[in-house]
């Protein structure tokens, strides 16, 4: 009888260690990422990620039993930690206005589009020319700094951030009436 117990143990710590590499593996990326998406702080999102991997651990049976994926029972157990997270940070500290778990979360579509409209345009652009809008634009560099980083002189930066952002226009512009045609 001990023999079948102690096997038995053995086996359920051999399944949770199992479970929890699979789970870091195949889920930690999504949920550090929706995690930071709630909170707006890596170090509070990695922290809800840990306490979220320890409830999986703890409730390894659960796993298996819930309708639905493991990643939708994660992702929820994430939200209800920021959630919880955010009203005791709330609690802690007196707020004049309006409680900020109530404000909608803005939808971020729209700046995803936008985001990847923007590096398929930058793709036709020379090397150079896109280097210094991103040294101009990305990274908030002026004129001068850009120039002494690359190397090159202050007027062929300003001369390469104009005839960057005129391609970039004209394509804008071309692929906007190739949708409205």
């Amino acid at each position: 009888m001990t023999l079948i117990a102690t096997s038995d143990r053995s086996s359920l710590e051999a399944s949770r260690k199992n479970l929890l590499r699979t789970l870091m593996s195949d889920h930690a990326k999504a949920l550090l990422a929706y995690a930071e998406h709630l909170l707006g702080d890596r170090h509070m999102a990695e922290d809800i990620v840990q306490e979220t991997l320890i409830r999986a651990w703890n409730h390894m049976e659960r796993l298996y039993t819930t309708e639905g994926s493991i990643r939708g029972w994660l992702l929820t157990v994430v939200r209800n930690l920021a959630i919880d997270r955010l009203r005791s940070a709330a609690s802690r500290h007196e707020t004049v206005g309006t409680d900020h778990h109530d404000v909608t979360q803005p939808d971020h579509a729209d700046a995803v589009l936008t985001s990847v409209e923007t590096t398929a345009l930058l793709r036709h652009l020379s090397a150079e020319h896109r280097e210094v809008l991103v040294h101009t634009y990305l990274y908030g560099r002026t004129v001068v700094e850009t120039a002494r980083i690359l190397g090159i002189p202050a007027g062929t930066v300003k001369s390469r951030q104009h005839y960057a952002l005129s391609n970039l226009r004209a394509q804008a512009r071309t692929r906007g009436s190739g949708r409205n045609g």
